[in-house]
């Protein structure tokens, strides 16, 4: 049994205390009338989950339609806020679970620093090898901003306290007194909670959005990473014993929000300009009020303690640079060297953000002020050697060393800036600027092959290949406008301030070495002594599984060609590689997309052998299972073995941010057990690894066949599916909301599966209950598979207890099944205007879960779906019985909103509780997109 499982009934109670508390201020704040319409759908629609009663459904029903819009308002907000308190119980409960383990000297709960080191351990690796595996480990987590997560930073302000405060109850030694003191100020947040808006009245800008992932960073993070690392030294300390074992920064982020372009014209040159300089502007604060603690804390005399020449010798150099200063520190401080020196980097610190505010350029000749993240470092390390040398280590490997771990974490840029964009715009750029350069003449007309001539000649040629820019159209212009920035932001903020250039879409190798002879135009590469350099990494894209199934013969080409392989030389001879979860799924379901992306990795690592050169995977995962979503440790550990060499770079979206890194203890988790999961799937780097059966790869390809093919029988062969996809779900109400930046569609207009964005889809679908493109096809496939030969499930049971990959994946479905609802499904049903064509659409999905539901459980040996994982089971069966009140509030508002006979003014009063809906489920859901 997994040691992390939650206690049910300890977590039973909070949530009943905070849902009392709940309805407490609900009938304070919004009245009896509000508060017993809650109670009333609360307590109906539990009689319903035990057992059904038509008459009790007509009932609440009625009651709902004659609900006035205000109390509708107030009805849905509790519910909403009823999920959030819920979450919040849940998260608790998990890290007390987890906090009580180790108060027991027992901590070895999965995913746990100790737990992997001595598992490691325990297979015959040694200390020297674990040193190697940390050494090489490097865990990318990526913020990205998507239009799923709809809170507000003030919401996850409450959120946090409410957090803080209810952790408070767990105190045994609490008297009566004062866990009643702690009651009330628990129901006073709620209550705060409760009193603020959690819609947005405007759609977020891409401004917003920075600073909603700033949040993350300002209120957990900085704390969560030296945690995590300072639990890991200890882990290696207790299994390891006298082995003396370093622990490196092995956590970087990176960050789309303003620099991802795609489909949005909202990120411009200046906004990531303006992004990649907040995001400077944060770090060197949160440096400053580190270095302003230390500078509180070490009033070390050098009459008792011997201070080291090096650091005495750097004082000297600092009185250079700061004479006015130098004559008051000496003064102030005149025994007192660790505070002369924190002054004089306070001082660096405080003149690089002055200059960085002032759009000056940052570098080693930048005057007094740090010119780069390792000249801070630098005096870092000097103060820390010298307190280690007069046996101060306890300060010298905490306090000083957490500052060091976030500096080489962080650096002076917060989190590597990737810039998107969609192939066909550079191609368009690269035939209006070089429309009169010889050689490019009709270059949109080129095929391929000539493409890559002209482009590879293009790259040999030292310096830009045009004088003058001609006038170009808005997006190519802006186009160059976004190589100017990288150019002027590396010099200005940081050299390390942008980590790689996407390319979505991504369908030649044509269309990497566009964005390369981009660079060179606008100074980012060209020839060094050395050869050929970029200072820009590209990264392909394969997104569709079309893509998929060419991006052997694409990166084949590419790493035939020998400048880009020059090029490549020049940045460690590691090429990054993007999987996209999204877009393969939304095109050809869950099986097909899994199981594409699993052989792309293992094409990816032959690649990367044949070649000798690194490949790092980006995966693209989102939130849903739809979107490759799902628990990051066992995600990671399900990749094929000897993939995953050290480094894995992952997407976090949407309301995924929010559940992961807002609170500073579930941060500290989540990063522990991806950096785990990530050493242990890299332990090939160290010994052999066994290759997965090829009995079950076999047969996944078997699946996969029959799975997509009757996904894709749904999606492009049911007539009227399309339409019952956009008026059985709330997709276009959704595209009201004011929760992203980036529009639902490509092109509004367009009612075609192309236009039609991943994570709206997955989204959409979650909303209506439906949740098909997380389980859809499955059921025939192995129905298929398996007719008439019954001692086929025997292999099928094998695969799902023996194969990690297969495991997981099904482990998800489970989730995304258990989260349907058929019965409210079928009501969504009912919304499409040609309801004959809805009916047999939604009878050919029923019949598909039903027949995938039967599946699974003959396949888990069990009666009820997660019945091994009882801690997510009950999870869903508290949040199921208040969605269903949520989901029918919203049927009855979809209606009136689109009820093209009524009067606008009529309609529009319904559409803020309508959304409101969609905030509400998607809280009640967790990971909808």
């Amino acid at each position: 049994m997994d040691k992390t499982a939650i206690d049910d009934k300890a977590l039973r109670s909070r949530v009943k205390l905070l849902g009392n508390l709940l309805g407490e201020v609900l009938r304070e704040q919004a009245g009896t009338r509000v508060f017993n319409a809650v109670e009333q759908l609360r307590q109906g629609y539990i009689r319903l989950h035990k057992k059904e009663d038509s008459r009790l459904r007509e009932r609440l029903a009625r009651f709902i339609d004659a609900l006035p819009q205000d109390d509708l308002v107030l009805v849905i907000r509790a519910f909403n806020t009823y999920f959030s308190l819920a979450n919040i119980a849940e998260e608790e409960s998990q890290h007390l679970q987890r906090r009580r383990l180790l108060q027991k000297g027992d901590g070895l709960w999965t995913g746990s620093f100790e737990e992997t080191f001595r598992s490691l351990q325990q297979q015959g690796i040694t200390s020297g090898q674990i040193q190697y595996l940390l050494d090489q480990t490097r865990y990318l987590p990526v913020f990205t901003a998507h239009p799923t997560e709809s809170k507000r930073r003030t919401v996850l302000h409450g959120l946090r306290r409410i957090f803080v405060v209810s952790q408070t109850l767990d105190d045994p030694s609490l008297n009566d007194e004062e866990e009643k003191e702690v009651t009330d100020n628990l129901r006073a947040q709620i209550q705060i909670l409760w009193e603020t808006e959690e819609v947005r009245t405007n759609k977020p800008q891409v401004q917003d959005e920075v600073e909603n992932g700033l949040f993350f960073f300002r209120d957990s993070l900085f704390k969560a990473v030296p945690m995590t690392y300072r639990a890991a030294r200890r882990a290696a300390r207790r299994v390891f014993a006298n082995d003396d074992i370093d622990i490196p920064a092995f956590i970087r982020f990176g960050s789309w929000i303003g620099g991802d372009r795609d489909g949005n014209p909202n990120v411009t040159a200046a906004i990531t300009s303006w992004a990649l300089r907040t995001q400077s502007v944060e770090v060197l604060k949160e440096y400053q009020q580190r270095l302003s603690g230390l500078y509180q804390l070490l009033g070390h005399s050098s009459r008792f303690c011997g201070i080291s020449p090096v650091l005495l010798a750097s004082l000297e150099r600092d009185a250079d640079d700061f004479p006015e200063l130098a004559e008051w520190v000496d003064q102030r401080f005149p025994s007192e060297p660790y505070r002369r020196k924190l002054r004089y980097m306070m001082t660096r610190l405080d003149l690089r953000l002055r200059q960085l505010v002032n759009g000056q350029i940052m570098n080693e000749s930048a005057g007094p002020a740090y010119g780069s993240a390792e000249a801070f470092l630098d005096d870092l390390l000097l103060v820390r050697d010298s307190l280690r040398g007069h046996n101060d280590d306890y300060i010298a490997d905490h306090d000083i060393q957490d500052i060091v771990w976030l500096v080489q974490t962080f650096g002076f840029h917060l989190a590597n800036l990737d810039i998107r964009q969609e192939s066909t715009v550079h191609s368009r750029t690269i035939s209006e600027l070089y429309a009169d350069v010889p050689g490019f003449a009709g270059y949109l007309e080129m095929s391929e092959e000539a493409r890559l001539i002209t482009l590879t000649e293009a790259l040999k040629r030292p310096g830009p290949l045009v004088e003058h820019h001609p006038e170009l159209s808005p997006l190519a212009a802006e186009t160059c406008a976004m190589f100017r920035c990288i150019a002027q932001l590396r010099r200005e903020v940081s050299a390390s301030g942008f980590g790689n250039y996407v390319i979505s879409m991504t369908h030649e190798a044509s269309h990497i070495l566009e964005v390369l002879v981009l660079a060179k135009e606008f100074g980012l590469a060209g020839w060094s002594r050395q050869g050929l350099y970029s200072e820009i990494a590209v990264t392909p894209l394969f997104e569709t599984i079309h893509d998929l199934e060419r991006m052997d013969a694409v990166m084949s080409t590419l790493l035939d060609n020998p400048v880009y392989t020059e090029i490549l030389s020049s940045q460690e001879n590691t090429q990054e590689v993007m999987l996209g979860y999204s877009d393969s799924c939304k095109d050809g379901g869950i099986l097909s997309s899994s199981w594409s992306l699993y052989q792309a990795q293992l094409r990816l690592a032959a690649i990367a052998d044949k070649r000798n050169i690194q490949i790092r995977v980006f995966h693209g995962r989102g939130g849903s299972v739809g979107r490759g979503g799902g628990p990051t440790y066992e995600a990671i550990l399900a990749q094929p073995p000897d993939t995953v060499r050290g480094q894995i770079k992952i997407t976090e979206q949407g309301e995924v941010l929010s559940f992961k890194y807002a609170n500073l203890e579930t941060a500290i988790y989540e990063l522990t057990v991806g950096t785990a999961g990530l050493i242990k799937a890299s332990i090939g780097l160290v010994r052999p690894v066994t290759p997965d059966n090829p009995a079950y790869l076999k047969v996944m390809t078997e699946l996969t066949h029959l799975g997509e093919k009757a996904y894709r029988d749904l999606t492009e062969n049911t007539p009227g599916f399309l339409d019952y996809f956009y008026e059985a779900t709330p997709l276009n109400e959704i595209a009201h909301m004011n929760i992203g930046s980036r529009p639902s569609h490509r092109q509004r207009s367009d009612r075609s599966m192309s236009s039609i964005r991943a994570i709206p889809w997955i989204f959409a679908w979650a909303q209506s209950r439906h949740i098909l493109p997380a389980w859809f096809g499955l059921g025939s496939a192995i129905a298929q598979w398996r007719v008439e030969k019954p001692e086929r499930l025997e292999i099928l049971q094998d695969m799902y207890q023996h194969w990690p990959f297969f495991h997981a994946l099904m482990g998800n479905v489970s989730m995304a099944m258990a989260k349907t609802d058929m019965a409210l499904a079928g009501e969504y049903a009912g919304l499409p205007l040609d309801q004959e064509l809805a009916r047999s659409v939604f009878q050919k999905i029923r019949q598909e879960f039903e027949l995938s539901l039967g599946e699974m459980l003959a396949m888990a040996g069990t009666e009820q779906l997660l019945s091994d994982n009882p801690g997510l089971a009950f999870s869903l069966q508290r949040r199921n019985v208040y969605m269903e009140p949520l989901n029918h509030i919203q049927l009855a508002l979809l209606r009136r909103y689109r009820n093209d006979d009524a009067p606008p003014e009529f309609r529009e009063i319904w559409l803020d509780p309508l959304l409101r809906t969609i905030n509400a489920i998607a809280a009640g859901q967790r990971n909808t997109g």
